[in-house]
């Protein structure tokens, strides 16, 4: 029986075109523009899941985009492993900013990557990293090295709130239910050193909408005796925080997970370089809440951003004119314990009462979703640990990303199950950014990792 490792070796050519195939489809979610490419992308994902070996591939319809489910059940006695991951991808703006068509998929190397990386949107997130447990799984029905019972799970929705899947998981309880959920969607330190993640922020995504006059104003008659809405908004978000960089938000910190010196401790033994971390993002300093270092403040700590404002005249050239609108989208990350309703709720009060009487002001929620830890002595998390010490030479460190994964706490709250989260991108990757890429070595070592993933999983499970 070949092991993964000379199965990857063997078909590296041919796993590395058929991930390129996939990426050509822009299955932009967000973008109505592109809902005929996101079912295109559904029904890829199934011919892929066919071809792998499932005895069973369906989409399931949903009140949004569908979800595509696969199994292959070898023996019901077994453990069974559900994998999800997302097929769909985050627009790719802003498009001039790309080395490469961000759909037309090209293996550039880099000075991370000196073997290669997939430059492309949905490279590492997710379509790379999806595909990377289709092709574990077709290397293990090809070499009869699948020791369990396998159920897979890909939405088309995740980079826009995943509500269908929520619809989805809660009609499906049965047809869905396993012993642990695999998800990789995250990212790992770096090509040597391996983590795992083991906590996830909650997200909370708002759009504000301020209005002022009842249309757009002449700035030199009415300038200094109208309010701007954009100038009255832009101060109205400088007030979400202090000097000490807290969201000043009322109540916003009261349920706020405070971990021990100990664990902190702990999470500071994870190798990382200040200065190699300012360099890659071409910074002088660093910035955030007052006594916490950097990786506690995109890990462990909330945020609020602004992720895009506008109003008024953008073209080019000049136009003298005081907007009627101003408007702004802002997402908040949560730590465990924090409801994301309860905290867009609190959101939504304060930012309403520090606007002044001269504007309106509208606060429409979009979507959020809760934080999430998974513990370090789970039978999965051993697995998943022995799997990268095989394939890696090294035992992986346990990690809390800064990043939302809003369905790991509703899968365990519908499902009753653990999640997993074996990621291999790395934050270098430029997800949801301009150029987002994934290395040739990462896509391929997750496919060798994976299935030692199920190997130890079921071995624990007896």
């Amino acid at each position: 029986m070949k092991d993964s490792k000379q199965f990857v070796e063997e078909n590296k050519e041919r796993l590395l075109n058929e991930l390129i195939e996939l990426l050509k489809i822009p299955s932009v979610s967000a973008d109505s523009a592109y809902s005929q490419d996101v079912i295109n992308t559904a029904e890829a994902v199934k011919a892929n899941l066919e071809k792998a070996g499932c005895d069973l591939v369906e989409i399931c319809e949903t009140p949004g985009y569908p979800i595509v489910y696969g199994e292959k059940i070898i023996d019901k006695n077994l453990p069974t492993v559900l994998v999800y991951g997302h097929y769909d991808v985050q627009p790719a703006d802003p498009i001039e900013l790309w080395t490469s068509p961000p759909f037309e998929p090209v293996i550039k190397k880099t000075e991370i990557h000196p073997e290669g990386a997939i430059f492309a949107r949905g490279a590492c997130d997710d379509k790379g990293q999806m595909f990377m447990h289709v092709k574990a799984l077709e290397y293990m029905i090809q070499n009869d090295a699948l020791p369990c019972n396998v159920k897979f799970m890909i939405e088309g929705e995740e980079e826009v709130g995943s509500v269908s899947l929520s619809w989805f998981v809660k009609r499906n309880q049965e047809k869905l239910k396993n012993d642990v959920i695999l998800i990789s969607d995250t990212g790992m330190i770096s090509n040597e050193q391996p983590s795992i993640t083991t906590g996830l922020r909650g997200l909370s995504y708002v759009e504000v909408e301020v209005t002022g006059p009842n249309r757009d104003l002449h700035s030199g008659l009415y300038g200094g005796a109208v309010a701007n809405p954009i100038n009255v908004l832009t101060k109205m978000i400088a007030s979400l925080h202090d000097e000490n960089n807290r969201i000043t938000i009322p109540g916003f910190y009261d349920k706020v997970e405070e971990l021990s010196q100990e664990e902190r401790a702990a999470m500071a033994k994870r190798p990382f370089s200040l200065d190699n971390y300012k360099k890659a993002l071409d910074i002088e300093e660093v910035y955030g809440e007052s006594g916490y270092d950097t990786n506690e403040r995109n890990s462990i700590r909330p945020t609020l951003d602004v992720n895009g404002i506008w109003g008024g005249y953008t073209g080019e050239g000049a136009k003298t004119v005081i907007a009627s609108k101003a408007f702004a989208k802002i997402s908040m990350r949560l730590v465990p314990n924090q409801d994301w309703e309860e905290i867009t709720e609190l959101f939504k009060k304060h930012f309403e009462s520090i606007a002044p009487k001269s504007v309106k002001v509208l606060v429409k929620p979009h979507h959020g979703g809760q934080g999430y830890v998974t513990p370090t002595d789970s039978i999965g998390y051993q697995a998943a640990s022995k799997a990268y010490s095989d394939t890696f030479g090294v035992t992986p460190i346990p990690v809390r990303s800064g990043g939302s994964i809003p369905i790991v706490a509703l899968f365990e709250e519908e499902l009753n199950s653990k999640s997993i989260m074996m990621g291999f991108g790395l934050d270098s990757d430029a997800i949801h950014s301009p150029n987002e890429h994934f290395g040739v070595f990462n896509y391929l070592k997750g496919i060798e990792t994976i299935p030692l993933f199920y190997k130890y999983f079921t071995e624990l499970s007896k």
